[in-house]
């Protein structure tokens, strides 16, 4: 109700009163009218101005409601695991829904698309969107280096990371991570920059290089309390193993060795491991991508000294070449193939399941790209699991991501899919 009918209505009420009061001033009968006229006034005036406030203000009243939400539902670190959930310091649950940024293991040796944006500004924009973790690839070879040419400095932006190392460089941006209020998965992606080994050793570097380097990053983000966790190794392919007891392949027992080193070093740590592509005895798919085989979990799985820290990671993608993409049950087989490669582990309340990668070009509801990624995002929903996307960034050549190419805008039909798991 607007203001104006507010105060026509006033008037005529103040009119009424006073015509009544003097006809018949004298008498009982005017003054109850007066006062009941009164108190009807009055009461309009709660009534009106409630209106007002309720349709003038309304956005104020959402952001409040908000505002109360969030504050409501923060999440608390460190995190740890119950049966198949991950939960905070105050035993509530938690759904981490997050991107992956990449280029800190590529040979530009710090985040992409710091050559167009401020870090400070990408972080706000992936927070705006609703994500709340980052998973942030690093290659090994990058933080024993000095060298970072992935800043464009020209453009006025950046200037906190001028003059640092790529580790040097990583601080910055996850203090303005937890600045921001976003947490931050570290993932050793690769050894040598560029190049997935297929085992967590090679390429010039040794399974002490890389624990190594994974207890000297324990040590230097114990205190960041946004830094939640260690995915210990990505995609493990080739000749890697689960199960097999050989200690040479087998990532089991190599995710055992450096889950138990980081967690002695900093016990709050969430570990995460991935699964491998095959080599598992008694495996019943035939076939999983690269990191998607976690079927070695059923009677083999990660043993830690620290309860209550390991959760596992499947990445899933999709693509004509792949076998169960032209089975004739496509896409009604795909929970079943889920259900079987990985999320056993949680249906059994043995540990909770993040996906920690997904995705790609196509999210239409033709293109089986699409018909699948569209299947994925309803199953994480439906079994309400923790994410994180790949990726942020546009220059992926196999998937896209949320940025389109001028690092600024996003692709809104991707981001439209996954705000359903952003609610």
């Amino acid at each position: 109700m607007n203001n104006n009918l507010y105060l026509s209505l006033k008037q005529f009420l103040q009119k009424t009163s006073s015509s009544l009061a003097h006809n018949d001033h004298k008498g009982k009968r005017a003054r109850l009218w007066v006062r009941f006229i009164k108190h009807i006034a009055a009461g309009l005036v709660l009534v009106l101005l409630y209106t007002i406030l309720s349709n003038c203000w309304s956005p104020l009243g959402k952001q409040f409601d908000m505002a109360t939400s969030e504050a409501a539902t923060t999440i608390v670190p460190p995190l740890s695991t119950r049966r198949s959930q991950i939960v905070d310091a105050r035993g509530r649950v938690v759904l981490l829904r997050g991107v992956n940024w990449f280029g800190i293991e590529l040979k530009e040796h710090a985040p992409h698309g710091l050559w167009v944006r401020d870090y400070k500004q990408m972080l706000a924009q992936m927070k705006s969107l609703g994500y709340n973790v980052i998973r942030l690839p690093y290659s090994v070879q990058a933080l024993r280096s000095r060298d970072m040419t992935g800043v464009d400095f020209s453009i006025g932006a950046n200037k906190d990371l001028y003059g640092k190392t790529p580790l040097e460089a990583m601080d910055i941006i996850i203090q303005e991570a937890q600045r921001q209020g976003l947490f931050i998965l570290l993932d050793s992606h690769t050894l040598r920059d560029g190049k997935i080994p297929e085992l967590w050793y090679g390429d010039g570097f040794t399974e002490k290089d890389w624990i190594d380097t994974w207890t000297l990053l324990a040590k230097r983000y114990k205190s960041y309390s946004n830094v939640i966790g260690a995915d210990l190794k990505n995609e493990p392919h080739g000749r890697a193993s689960w199960g097999t007891g050989d200690r040479a392949t087998d990532w089991r027992l190599a995710a055992e060795r450096a889950g138990n080193k980081i967690l002695s070093v900093n016990p709050n740590w969430l570990i995460v491991v991935e699964g491998v592509v095959a080599n598992v005895p008694g495996q019943k798919l035939p076939r999983h991508f690269w990191g998607g085989n976690l079927e070695g979990v059923r009677k083999y799985p990660v043993r830690l000294r620290v309860p209550k820290k390991l959760v596992y990671s499947p990445h899933e993608y999709g693509g004509s070449d792949l076998p169960w993409f032209s089975e004739r049950t496509f896409p009604r087989n795909l929970y079943q193939r889920w259900e079987t490669g990985f999320h056993y582990i949680a249906t059994q309340g043995i540990a909770p399941i993040w996906v920690g990668e997904f995705g790609g070009h196509h999210v239409d509801t033709k293109s089986k790209e699409g018909v699948w990624q569209r299947q994925l995002v309803d199953y994480i929903d439906k079994k309400q699991l923790s994410f994180t996307y790949w990726c942020w960034n546009p220059n992926s050549e196999g998937t896209g991501g949320i940025l389109l190419d001028d690092w600024k805008n996003i692709n809104t039909e991707k981001q439209k899919l996954l705000t359903k798991l952003l609610r």
